[in-house]
């Protein structure tokens, strides 16, 4: 059975691999010169299962207009008229109820805790190396507020048996000791213990050269032109090197997906949200972070990787818009610097942007599509790559006829029915 997969990033090649190693005839097709170089290729480097919350939220649509006024602000909307956004933006509002964040937050973290342990599996099985690091993630509070606004996030952490601990001062030290320079700035910290880190990129393009290694063929610097339908079936793929035909297929093209499903029929509100990173060299080792640190002010990422510290941030609505605008790059410095001051050397950063494809309730679409022998793996954008692993073991399960190890309810195409 031949198995067609479009789009090579980290979902795309992870459920490539899986399915190699079930058996399957695999070919993966991409746009560009090698795995993992759009949105997968400089994302935040989470694997933060714990941190699993949809950015739609009770207080959201307030605070997004402070957001708005900030200097170093974390949202960014370049104005447009575009529909696809306006009815993104209105169901999202409609997931800004305490309700519905916590069906979303709960599934979220459902599928991001059976992901990570899919990768900590993947990892003891292959040895695959990309600058991990299971330290945890710790999310820092500037006001008494925003510690005090943890309780909702506590309560649903709890429920779904997720560790964490909240520290003050002294606590959070124990673990980044390089804040010590900065401690004054914040009143206290939610660890989460069974976060991980790592490069999405390295891990992409070795877990792409041990699906080779087990049969799968990539085909790179193919455009994929279009979808052919009949009968309610899939029957092929119009790319500008030729058809391609196969017994099933995988759309794994994160913000480009909905541009495909379209003129076939099938619909999903994933929007690309626009996101920023730069990736600077450690200046000075014991001022550099250990893990990942998060700012919840300007919501901001500061992750470890390596000899490397990579940063990672802002939502900016515009589209599919990828230029590079250097009052981004102006935020990412001030959180870095602002945290560590001495830790990396900001003048010789990479300076990186990608569309993150989001859903409006944070919860990626995964699974069969009302179309037959297609398969959808697409919207992981509030996390990104966090949920690689257990997507791309959940598209074999379901391709080889096998029920997932984790329930899928409110994961698929259906939920938009409606």
């Amino acid at each position: 059975m031949k198995v067609l997969i479009l789009g090579s990033g980290v979902i795309g090649t992870t459920a490539a691999y899986y399915l190699a190693r079930a058996g399957f005839e695999v070919e993966v097709i991409d746009r560009q010169p090698a795995p993992a170089m759009e949105t997968s290729y400089a994302n935040a480097g989470e694997v933060s299962p714990g941190y699993s919350a949809p950015w739609a939220g009770p207080g959201v649509p307030l605070k997004a207009i402070k957001w708005l006024l900030m200097r170093h602000r974390p949202l960014v909307i370049r104005p447009a008229l575009d529909p696809a956004l306006l009815r993104w933006c209105a169901a999202m509002l409609r997931n800004c109820t305490h309700a519905r964040y916590r069906i979303n937050k709960a599934r979220m973290v459902r599928l991001a805790e059976y992901s990570r342990d899919c990768l900590r599996e993947l990892r003891e099985d292959t040895g695959i190396a990309y600058d991990a690091r299971q330290q945890g993630t710790l999310q820092l509070f500037r006001t008494q507020r925003q510690l005090d606004d943890t309780g909702k996030d506590i309560e649903i952490l709890r429920e779904s048996g997720v560790a964490f601990e909240l520290l003050d001062r002294h606590g959070y030290l124990r673990y980044e000791p390089a804040l010590e320079l900065v401690k004054d700035k914040f009143v206290g910290a939610l660890r989460l213990p069974g976060d991980e880190t790592g490069d999405c990129f390295k891990f992409t393009q070795n877990l792409a050269a041990m699906a080779q290694s087990l049969g799968a063929k990539f085909r790179f610097g193919v455009d994929i032109q279009r979808l052919e339908s009949e009968g309610g079936e899939l029957r092929g793929v119009h790319t500008d090197a030729g058809p391609c035909r196969a017994d099933a297929y995988v759309l794994a093209l994160g913000s480009y997906s909905p541009l495909l499903l379209a003129p076939v029929g099938i619909r999903i509100p994933v929007y690309p949200v626009k996101g920023y990173s730069l990736t600077l060299p450690i200046s000075e080792e014991r001022y550099a972070p250990q893990s990942t640190i998060m700012d919840e002010t300007h919501k901001v990422a500061v992750t470890r990787l390596g000899d490397r510290i990579r940063v990672g941030g802002t939502a900016e609505l515009a589209g599919y818009d990828r230029r590079l605008h250097q009052s981004r790059r102006r935020t990412l410095n001030h959180v870095v610097g602002d945290l560590f001051p001495r830790g990396g050397d900001a003048a010789q950063a990479e300076f990186w942007t990608g569309l993150r494809p989001m859903t409006p309730d944070g919860t990626p679409v995964i699974g069969a599509t009302p179309l037959r022998r297609l398969f959808l793996a697409t919207g992981h954008g509030t996390l990104g790559w966090t949920m690689a692993a257990g997507t791309g073991r959940v598209i074999a399960d379901l391709i080889a006829g096998r029920a997932p190890d984790i329930s899928l309810d409110g994961l698929g195409v259906e939920r938009y029915r409606d």
